[in-house]
């Protein structure tokens, strides 16, 4: 019977203390996009990117 005097509080605590974690999480913004991430790592953006050289004429023409 002595440990409900320790155990309820402590569920009481860890209720707000969750409930608040959630409320901030909703603030800042955490669930603002939920399939942005997923798609993004789909995406090849770390493949090296190859310059492009222009035509010999082109580089004439710039020097």
């Amino acid at each position: 019977m002595e440990s409900i005097y320790l155990l309820i509080p402590v569920s009481v605590v860890l209720v707000f203390g969750i409930a608040f974690a959630f409320w901030w999480s909703v603030r800042s913004g955490q669930f603002d996009d939920l399939e942005g991430p997923g798609f993004r790592v789909l995406m090849e953006d770390d493949l090296p990117k190859t310059k492009i050289e222009a035509p010999e004429a082109e580089k004439a023409e710039k020097v």
